[in-house]
């Protein structure tokens, strides 16, 4: 078993606003915290992993090729595979929370 403390995990910043820890991992899954300042956005991509989540704080607004997605705390979410998204945090205070992705992902490929 793999244990990693949120303050353990290996922390990147792949671009301003956004920070990502690495948490515990396997051959077939990791799992990663995330923050997202008020104004940041992450870049419309796709990618082979497939993806699911929890907000915790905050309202994170998740942009695809014919929707916008709203996800408040408590709520989760799923990309598929290949499925072209971005996430944007039009609100006034920090988004938190945690992300699963199948297979293990190490840093994104969308960062500057």
């Amino acid at each position: 078993m793999e244990h990693v403390a949120a303050d353990d995990g290996t922390s990147l910043e792949p671009m301003e606003g956004v920070q990502l820890t690495m948490l515990a991992g396997g051959e077939r899954m990791n799992v990663q915290a995330f923050e997202i300042e008020p104004g940041a956005v992450v870049p419309a991509h796709s990618h082979h992993h497939e993806q699911a989540g929890q907000v915790i704080d905050g309202v994170l607004t998740f942009v695809t090729d014919d929707a916008e997605h709203e996800v408040g705390p408590g709520g989760s979410y799923a990309i598929r595979s290949e499925e072209r998204h971005g996430a944007e945090n039009r609100g006034t205070e920090t988004v938190r929370g945690v992300e699963l992705f199948s297979p293990p992902r190490e840093a994104p490929d969308w960062a500057e």
